[in-house]
């Protein structure tokens, strides 16, 4: 698999960006989940790259935080964040936005983005995210489901929509 220097440099500045978006969390007092801008920016990847350099992008963000950066939500690293109540969202990030990106077809649309991003990206992402939270807290089902997903829903939805409309400002 040959990577033009054009498509690198989209990667490198999209694993950056992922980077920053960690720092600009907000705690809830009521979850250990926080609202990050780290799905925005996944979001935005998944719409500008194929399949498998979002894959790519996905794997470096996961690997960096596992070897100690601080590039997680919060602006923490680790095995710990990785392997604590918020790092099924982490493992879910690599599954659904390569997904995402797969589903995207080839043509540019808003809505399709939308579309893809709303019903694949933000579901599985919320699985993972209560999966983790199930077995890290061991709590049931619907106090994960009240933690790592009802209160997100409606700024994820915003998130995509953002995404769909800057992804189209960028050029192909």
């Amino acid at each position: 698999m040959e990577i033009r220097a054009k498509d690198l440099t989209k990667m490198a500045l999209l694993v950056a960006l992922l980077f920053v978006s960690a720092y600009i969390a907000i705690p809830l007092p009521f979850t250990v989940a926080m609202i990050t801008l780290t799905t925005l920016v996944f979001n935005l990847a998944a719409f500008l790259l194929t399949p498998k350099q979002m894959l790519i992008v996905s794997l470096v963000y996961l690997l960096c935080g596992a070897a100690g950066l601080p590039v997680f939500s919060g602006g923490v690293g680790g095995l710990g964040k990785l392997f604590g109540p918020t790092g099924g969202f982490i493992f879910a990030f690599c599954v659904a936005y390569p997904l995402v990106s797969l589903f995207k077809g080839s043509a540019r649309s808003f809505w399709r983005y939308v579309l893809v991003g709303t019903l694949i990206g933000i579901p599985l992402t919320y699985i993972g995210g209560v999966a983790g939270m199930m077995l890290v807290l061991d709590i049931g089902l619907w106090p994960a489901i009240a933690g790592a997903a009802l209160p997100f829903i409606p700024g994820d939805i915003l998130k995509v929509i953002v995404a769909a409309y800057i992804a189209l400002k960028v050029p192909a």
